[in-house]
């Protein structure tokens, strides 16, 4: 594995980025990151690293305390469009009285998309999911990963050009695990999008990733910008070779010096 090079025109930039909560907690600190179009970047680090926090300040929901957050094509200081950004939490978060379609659809009803077009654009997003024949279930009558595949179906209906999933597959059984990440990384090859990943699995972020963010403890910043330049597509032959093992030592030990060495 080899430093992440720095790429031109990223889609989002992170500059001095902090953030201290109104107990006192700082969170991150001085975090710089820049994001380019069509990379799949995991910030791997422990719990309480301000891995969600970075999400949720890329995403909008929240402000940095100090730093700034800049857009591609964007006047710096400007927000951006709520429909840029598609975000899958670590929990479903579905409404469980209404059908799979009609929470894949809430996004566009919240944006005033005529119902005839929401239609399509539910049915293709269901489709990329592999969830087409249930789009009148309820959640309750799904599995735990079916109902993930539809909260990353309602993240993508807008057709955001930057994806941010929030430790998706985190509660979920090994085997339901490793589908959807072999799911995940078909879909953002067919789509094309930009994917950053949050996760505390060292062997999920190597498979996943074109690139690997550490992130040292708190107050979270980067420890280590790592590119994983095994190619694409990964299967589960990836999984099991000499290479993938190679690649999850060399992140593992970063890791665990961000743990030790990493601290102020």
């Amino acid at each position: 594995m080899t430093p992440a090079p720095r790429t031109p025109e990223p889609v989002v930039t992170l500059k001095g980025v902090a953030k201290r909560f109104a107990n006192g907690t700082q969170a991150l600190a001085g975090l710089d990151l820049a994001i380019a179009s069509g990379e799949f970047v995991s910030l791997l680090g422990p719990s309480g690293c301000g891995k969600s926090t970075a999400l949720r300040l890329i995403a909008g929901l929240g402000e940095p305390s100090t730093g700034a957050i800049s857009w591609r094509g964007a006047k710096p200081g400007a927000r951006r469009n709520g429909l840029d950004v598609g975000f899958v939490f670590q929990e479903p978060t579905l409404m469980p009285w209404t059908t799979v379609a009609n929470n894949v659809a809430l996004p566009l009803a919240l944006a005033g998309v005529a119902p005839d077009i929401a239609k399509e654009r539910v049915a293709q997003a269901l489709e990329r999911v592999g969830l087409s024949q249930f789009r009148v279930a309820y959640p309750r009558e799904l599995s735990g990963g079916m109902k993930m595949r539809v909260s990353i179906a309602r993240a993508l209906v807008t057709d955001p050009p930057l994806l941010l999933m929030d430790e998706p597959f985190a509660a979920l059984d090994e085997i339901t695990r490793f589908k959807l990440n072999d799911d995940l990384i078909a879909l953002w090859r067919a789509v094309g999008n930009t994917i950053v990943f949050v996760t505390h699995s060292v062997f999920e972020s190597v498979y996943l990733s074109s690139r690997i963010v550490v992130m040292a403890p708190r107050p979270g910043r980067i420890y280590a910008d790592l590119a994983v330049d095994a190619p694409f597509p990964r299967d589960e032959s990836f999984r099991t070779s000499a290479e993938y093992a190679g690649h999850c030592r060399v992140v593992s030990q970063a890791l665990a010096q961000a743990m030790t060495g990493g601290g102020p």
